[in-house]
């Protein structure tokens, strides 16, 4: 079994996953700073100072001013601002990756397409001639 675990570990298609979780989790902290600290306040000024981390819905039926009242209150609160935020995060996470990934592939070298074999060359000139007839 340990021979077995050895040459699992030893693939490289686990070794590159490994290295891609870590970096996509890298990745995702900047993306996540830009998101906090860059998009939303600009987001915030646009909007006229809207935060949407501070939206709730108190499930108490309870008015509270903020959310930070409705916690220390012990209220059950329903965070959509929260939630927004996370999407809003999201889909900017996987556009950065996709423009990545978009990028990195557009810098890997192109793999010429395999010469066809002797048969399906053969196989190609006799479709072709059928077609014609």
């Amino acid at each position: 079994m340990l021979k077995e675990f050895k040459e699992f570990i030893s693939r490289g298609s686990v070794v590159d996953l490994a290295v891609g979780i870590i970096i996509g989790a890298a990745f995702t902290g900047i993306v996540n700073s830009l998101v906090a600290d860059v998009i939303m306040p600009v987001m915030g000024i646009i909007t006229g100072g809207l935060d949407f981390s501070s939206y709730f819905i108190s499930l108490s039926g309870v008015q509270y001013e903020t959310l930070d009242a409705a916690k220390k209150a012990g209220a059950a609160t329903l965070r959509y601002g929260v939630f927004l935020n996370a999407v809003l995060n999201f889909l900017i996470v996987s556009a950065a990756i996709f423009i990545l990934v978009k990028q990195v592939n557009r810098f890997k070298k192109q793999q010429p397409a395999p010469a066809p074999s002797a048969s399906e060359a053969l196989l190609s000139e006799i479709r072709d001639l059928l077609k014609n007839k």
